[in-house]
């Protein structure tokens, strides 16, 4: 699987931005798809997920209500929708998908994630 994120940019803070994942193969459907994010140093950390078997969602607490992942298996793309953002999201942003079943809290961490993207700029201005 080859992932390709875009999307990134300079947004003032409380404005908005969507991030594309646009993934490979043909068994999109059956992976997890994650965003991380990792600031200038920081270390990564996961920003969103969504568990392919379930369905479920998962946010990180300093996003839950202002962003939003979603997935569209038709065009084997996952996004992430950055509402009311601010500084301290600037961050370079990564998609990852893992294949396989875990434990809902092991999506939470980078462990099962097989497959990155390289990464795509999100710079919020005061």
């Amino acid at each position: 699987v080859q992932l390709q994120a875009s999307g990134g940019g300079l947004v003032q803070a409380g404005g908005s931005l969507r991030l594309s994942c646009a993934a490979s193969g043909r068994t999109f459907s059956s992976y997890s798809m994650a965003w991380f994010r990792q600031a200038p140093g920081k270390e990564r950390e996961i920003v969103a997920a969504t568990i392919w078997s379930s369905g479920t969602t998962y946010y990180t607490d300093s996003v839950k209500g202002r962003f939003t992942i979603s997935r569209d298996n038709a065009k084997n793309t996952v996004y992430l929708q950055m509402n009311s953002l601010k500084p301290e999201d600037t961050a370079v942003y990564y998609c990852a998908a893992a294949s396989g079943y875990h434990s809902s809290s092991y999506y939470y961490t980078p462990f099962p994630y097989q497959y990155w993207g390289q990464g795509t700029q999100v710079t919020v201005s005061s």
